[in-house]
């Protein structure tokens, strides 16, 4: 079972694809969006958009609302990259991230997104991420749906808490089905997820590295 969190790693790192379909084993992401924050502040983010080597199914295209001719069409002002590119960037933002210690924070990002990034490096590359010497398993994982079962379990009272449902309950402005919004709105419903574990207290205490000892900083929400 997740745990309950209390304090805001300094660290984390939204992150969120979309896809050609839901089957992690066959389908390809099409869209990967990131974004770091620091003591609870945004610093870094990026977008950048791959087309698939396969079709991208119609109840997919519902949801994103992108078709190959419109990522094509992105090509003046995003990067669009091949399947291979794509997966490359993914785990060099994954990898470098890891090595300073950052948590990863997403909406079932280990059976979905992780899955498919896993499954997709190993049916174009012919090889595991391991053969790189990266461990998905490694890699600290903050899940805000997971994270909500541990907060309230109760199933009866919420039984759906899918990304769009948690930004409405936490009041957080929903990602629009968009790769890097949706990776932002994950990481705003994870803190207010833990101001609602603290009872709402503020200031949060966000926790961070010095010296090589546990230390925390104190910063107001806005």
């Amino acid at each position: 079972m997740a745990k309950k969190y209390l304090r805001v790693p300094e660290l984390i790192v939204g992150f969120d694809t979309e896809t050609t379909g839901l089957d992690v084993a066959s389908e390809r992401a099409i869209s990967y969006g990131f974004c770091a924050y620091r003591y609870g502040t945004p610093e870094w983010s990026e977008q950048f958009y791959v087309l698939p080597d396969r079709p991208i199914a119609p109840a997919a295209k519902r949801v994103h609302g992108l078709s190959v001719e419109d990522i094509e069409a992105k090509r003046d002002r995003h990067t669009v990259l091949s399947v291979q590119s794509g997966l490359v960037r993914a785990v060099e933002i994954l990898r470098r991230y890891q090595q300073q210690g950052a948590s990863i924070v997403g909406a079932n990002v280990v059976r979905f997104d992780l899955e498919m990034l896993r499954r997709s490096y190993e049916s174009v590359f012919g090889k595991s991420l391991a053969d790189e010497y990266f461990d998905l398993s490694l890699l600290s994982i903050i899940d805000v749906v997971e994270h909500d079962l541990a907060i309230d379990p109760s199933r009866e009272d919420r039984p759906r808490r899918g990304l769009s449902y948690l930004c409405k309950y936490y009041g957080v402005a929903p990602g629009g089905h968009d790769a890097l919004g949706d990776a932002r709105a994950t990481v705003e419903v994870f803190i207010e997820q833990v101001i609602r574990n603290n009872a709402g207290q503020m200031p949060l205490h966000l926790e961070f590295p010095l010296l090589g000892s546990n230390s925390s900083v104190e910063v107001t929400k806005p």
